[in-house]
């Protein structure tokens, strides 16, 4: 009687699934986590600052828009929408970072991502990661609500990606910088009103540069934050104070810069493993 012959055990045996990295599971779990800690409170953290650049729209155009004029052709309320935009853009995009780092710290639940098995990056990433998706739908949030009050065209639009992506990405690392440098709250609401805060309405939001005197415009021309603004209005308009070129150049030195800090401060696990 013949033997049957023996499936080939190679063949029989059903295909190894490719390991997926555990560093990069990690990131991609920590980005879904923070993205989750915003979503969940939208009202809070999406609708509320919406509400407040429609107040401010409504408030300044108001009372300027006969009053002012910037670009030829250019009404101060199609003006101001763009500075709003990229105002929200940063500032949310910083108070992601900084008070889920801040939050964790005091509350003791960061322990439980210290004994993980992810690097510097991987902590980066999911940081800066969620942080520009909350400040870019904010953004997109102010605009889709505001564009309903005044004409606003897209001559360059990519100006606009670009820009709202890097001021995004600076603004998230900035406050992940901040959450690891504070220990309570107070120290960050300090970091956030006397360095962000600051920095953002004094850098061409609710008006040009070149109205102000050139001592100032000198000044402004100092603030990091004006080339963000003044980029997207680019992108808007076709016109912008500068060259979109210096200030591209502006914004991508400060944020290598500044992620290089994150990075380093992570990687030395600063005010993290004390």
């Amino acid at each position: 009687m013949a033997l049957a012959a023996r499936p080939d055990s190679a063949a029989a045996a059903p295909a190894a699934a490719t390991p997926r990295s555990p560093t990069l599971a990690g990131t991609g779990t920590l980005f879904r986590k923070e993205i989750l800690r915003f979503w969940k409170v939208a009202f809070q953290t999406v609708a509320a600052p919406v509400l407040t650049a429609v107040l401010y729209l409504l408030i300044f155009g108001h009372v300027l828009e006969d009053r002012v004029q910037v670009f030829e052709g250019v009404g101060y309320t199609s003006f101001l929408i763009p500075g709003l935009v990229m105002m929200s853009v940063l500032q949310n995009a910083f108070a992601n970072s900084s008070s889920s780092l801040i939050q964790s710290k005091i509350t003791g639940n960061l322990v439980f991502l210290l004994v993980t098995p992810l690097n510097h990056w991987a902590w980066y990433l999911a940081y800066a990661g969620a942080s520009m998706v909350r400040g870019l739908t904010v953004g997109t949030g102010v605009l889709l609500v505001t564009v309903w009050f005044a004409p606003l065209p897209l001559v360059q639009p990519w100006w606009i990606v670009v820009f709202a992506a890097l001021g995004a990405a600076m603004l998230g690392t900035l406050g992940l910088i901040a959450g690891l440098w504070a220990d309570k709250f107070d120290q960050l609401a300090a970091f956030q009103n006397f360095i962000v805060m600051p920095l953002t309405f004094l850098s061409g939001v609710f008006y040009s540069v070149h109205s102000l005197p050139a001592v100032w415009q000198a000044v402004s021309h100092l603030n990091p934050f004006f080339y963000r603004i003044d980029g997207v209005r680019r992108g808007f308009f076709g016109a912008s104070d500068v060259s979109p070129w210096l200030s591209l150049a502006v914004v991508g030195t400060s944020f290598a810069l500044v992620a290089a800090l994150a990075l380093r401060l992570l990687a030395s696990g600063y005010k993290l493993r004390a």
